[in-house]
Parts: structure tokens; sequence; C-alpha cells
């Protein structure tokens, strides 16, 4: 009697235990899933990480590029009529900086057949984006214009621009 009320209790104790194994399996399962996730997400940053750090060369040579570009592209409209925009700053610029170069900028800034621009400063933002950010000194010996771009590496032109107010050393408009 007492061996029989032992086997009892510990079966009843025994499905018990089966019984509360059997209820975490879903949350096992959703750990598990996440834990899979996090594992994908962690391979895929590993790899971006290796591409960047294995690059560095490549990516040099990206900006190197794209600073040229920046540059040739500030020494052309600077030094041309804004008449000649649409064909001479084609494939450098999108048609939209393009466009607005034509309407807003260049009326506003005096680009005469006896002034030449030269490009002193090309500053580079962030080096690691898609898209590089600029900030490009156009000087002469009248005046400094001073513009912020965004230059995109995958379709190799300014895809965006604003003219900024110059204040300090390069301020030669009085």
């Amino acid at each position: 009697m007492k061996n029989s009320r032992f086997i009892i209790f510990a079966s009843l104790v025994l499905a018990g235990i089966l019984l509360v194994q059997f209820n975490q399996i879903p949350n096992l399962d959703k750990q598990l899933g996440q834990a899979r996730a996090d594992l994908k997400q962690a391979k895929a940053n590993q790899v971006k990480s290796q591409t960047i750090v294995s690059s560095p060369k490549s990516r040099q040579e990206t900006v190197s590029n794209s600073t040229s570009r920046v540059t040739k592209f500030v020494q052309t409209f600077s030094n041309q009529p804004t008449s000649s925009y649409p064909d001479s700053l084609k494939g450098l610029a999108s048609q939209k900086v393009i466009n607005e170069l034509t309407q807003t900028f260049a009326p506003s800034v005096t680009f005469s057949d006896k002034a030449h621009y030269d490009v002193p400063l090309v500053g580079l933002q962030n080096a690691w984006g898609s898209d590089l950010e600029y900030l490009v000194i156009a000087k002469s010996d009248a005046q400094s214009v001073a513009y912020t771009m965004t230059y995109d590496t995958d379709e190799k032109q300014v895809t965006d621009m604003s003219r900024l107010t110059l204040k300090g050393a390069f301020d030669n408009e009085k």
C-alpha cells in the first residue's frame, strides 16, 4: 500500500514536470527564432564591417575621384555662362541641380568673362556613406562663394547643392 501511494505520488510529480515542460515549448520556439534572427543580423553586420575594413583603398579611390569630379563641377559652372550649363554640366550633376543653378544660383553670383574662379577648398564631411557631402569654396579676385554639395557615388554626380553665406577670411565682397 505504501509503495503504491509512493508510485502514484511520483507519477503525479513527473506528470506535473512534463506538463510544465510542454507549456514552455512555444516560448522556447520564440527564443530560438529571435536568436536565429540576431545571428543573421550579426553575420550581415560582420560582412559589412569586413567589406569596409578590407576595402579602404577602393573607398579612398572612390572619395578621391568624387572630390575631383566635384572640383571639376564647381570650376565648370563658375567659369562658364549660364546658357551653357545644360550641355557643359551634363554627367557632372543631376538635372535638378542644373536647373537650380540656371534659375537660382547663377543670377545671384557675378560670373563675368574676366573673373576666373579657383576652388581653394573642398571639404568632405563623411567618407563612408553612399552620398558624400562636401563644402566647396569658389574664389575669384572679386568675391568668394561657398556651397554645400551632395555627391552620389552610385550615380557619379552632384545630386543636391545649396549656397552658403561666407564670413571671415574668404569674405572679399564689400
